[in-house]
């Protein structure tokens, strides 16, 4: 399970989907959320978009793994969703805030945070203002991002998208390398069968 997280604006999604495309066997986890979809969203794709009240349904229901209050809106990720991908045998991608890495971290102590850094503050209020976002919601966004960016001490490893090509390439072998480490190499990848044997004392 990766885990990558940025402000508002930072670049996540961008990354997740040009990451999606270009490895093969990682699925992302489609999130919750009670916000408005923006023009470029589709359901089922980027959120599920749910009402306040199917959503507080849903946490009654214990249907999340974790869920956040955000701006007024809430956040979540379907435990469901996540069991069935991990019983395909596929890694996952996980785009969530701080607050959602945390909780995750509890209970999946081997899932691999990646915190995306913009370069700058003003990098990420023109990236709001170019997907329309109102003043004053980028000046919520900006205090927001004021709280999370210290929480970088708290991942794994770090990504600054500075250049949104080599921010991928670098995001790519962070996923690659984890991959290739010893405890989650499968002997019964070698063809080999003699090879296959010794390899398994």
């Amino acid at each position: 399970m990766f885990i990558l997280s940025s402000p508002a604006g930072g670049g996540k999604t961008t990354l997740a989907n040009l990451i999606l495309q270009e490895i093969p066997n990682i699925k992302r986890v489609v999130t919750c959320t009670t916000r408005k979809p923006r023009p470029e969203e589709k359901e089922g794709v980027d959120y599920f978009f749910l009402s306040k009240e199917e959503f507080q349904r849903r946490i009654k229901k214990g249907d999340f793994l974790e869920y956040a209050v955000v701006h007024g809106n809430y956040y979540g990720t379907p435990k469901e969703e996540v069991f069935k991908l991990l019983e395909r045998g596929v890694d996952l991608l996980l785009v969530i805030d701080v607050q959602g890495m945390r909780k995750i971290k509890k209970n999946f102590k081997e899932a691999v945070a990646i915190f995306v850094l913009p370069p700058s503050l003003d990098a990420i209020i023109e990236r709001m203002r170019n997907r329309g976002e109102s003043e004053e919601e980028i000046r919520k966004r900006i205090e927001t991002a004021k709280k999370e960016l210290p929480a970088w001490k708290e991942y794994d490893y770090i990504v600054i998208n500075d250049d949104l090509m080599k921010a991928k390439e670098d995001l790519k072998h962070i996923i690659l390398s984890f991959r290739l480490k010893v405890e989650r190499f499968d002997v019964n990848q070698i063809k080999d069968e003699k090879l296959r044997e010794i390899l398994k004392g």
